[in-house]
């Protein structure tokens, strides 16, 4: 973990306590925010957490014979710093800065592909009203209510490089040119980015600006895709499924298969952060311990 990276990223809006009480080191409160990701818990989850699991206080640096738990309002109040300074975006690009500086990260080539969170569906609340930032988005023959988390990974070891956080009905074919960074010379997506132009025979000119795309074959009405054509889609959805492994550290090593906050903003917030950590976890066997 980039700790001194990361510290130096929170530390100027970070208040330093002046003549009230004296607040948690910076180092305490940024391990706390990370066992929320980590482990998915709440503010007052993590309040008792630290008060119940040995293990989870000394990663967060405290004793509790001589130091005082954080209260669930302090975790809270440092969330919303982060968030009041966007600090989350900050942080994920932080740590991709990191690992394209070391190495893992890099530049020839992008896979895009997006994922949908969910979010609660009822209107048995207050305003009697669905979440308005969330919208309702097609999946096969199901419909899902939620948002989405679009990102671009290297095709050399999968590492999210570029994310952004729409609402569920935003396309992913619309999204295909903000998740590239620019310098890579091909992009690879399956069929919701298809079209004329990314087609994976199509001849290139020297009109042609950007990378070359490779997306699947799509079978034309009346007749099916040839052997060949197969074979080539078989290819490249096998270099393409590198893309799914930040989903499932994701969904599956960090449990976030449902949006926590209300509004786009807050979990946009909590979307990079989220890859930031997921980065440092697929690194984990190539990314140098920081001297």
């Amino acid at each position: 973990m980039p700790w001194q990276r990361l510290e130096a990223l929170i530390e100027p809006p970070f208040p330093s306590g002046g003549n009230g009480r004296k607040p948690y080191p910076l180092n305490t409160m940024v391990r706390i925010h990370l066992l929320q990701h980590w482990h998915g818990y709440s503010d007052p989850g993590m309040e008792e957490a630290l008060h119940d699991i040995p293990v989870l206080r000394r990663f967060a640096g405290l004793d509790a014979g001589t130091n005082r738990m954080p209260d669930e309002t302090t975790i809270l109040n440092f969330r919303h710093l982060l968030e009041e300074h966007q600090l989350g975006e900050r942080l994920f690009q932080e740590v991709v800065s990191q690992l394209t500086d070391r190495g893992p990260i890099l530049r020839e080539g992008t896979i895009v592909d997006a994922t949908l969170v969910a979010a609660p569906p009822s209107t048995k609340n207050e305003a009697r009203k669905r979440e308005p930032d969330m919208t309702s988005s097609k999946k096969g023959n199901q419909w899902h209510f939620g948002m989405k988390a679009h990102i671009g990974v290297d095709t050399a070891h999968g590492l999210v490089h570029t994310a952004i956080v729409t609402t569920g009905k935003v396309s992913d074919y619309s999204m295909a040119e903000d998740l590239q960074h620019g310098d890579e010379a091909t992009a690879h997506g399956d069929r919701g980015y298809a079209e004329k132009t990314r087609e994976p025979d199509r001849p290139r000119s020297e009109e042609d600006i950007g990378p070359r795309w490779f997306v699947p074959f799509k079978r034309q009405k009346g007749c099916d895709t040839t052997p060949e054509q197969k074979r080539l889609s078989r290819l490249l959805a096998a270099l393409r499924s590198a893309v799914e492994y930040p989903f499932r550290v994701l969904k599956r090593q960090s449990g976030y298969t449902q949006v926590r906050y209300r509004g786009l903003f807050k979990n946009e917030h909590h979307v990079f952060s989220q890859f930031a950590l997921v980065n440092l976890y697929l690194a984990r066997h190539t990314n140098a311990p920081e001297s």
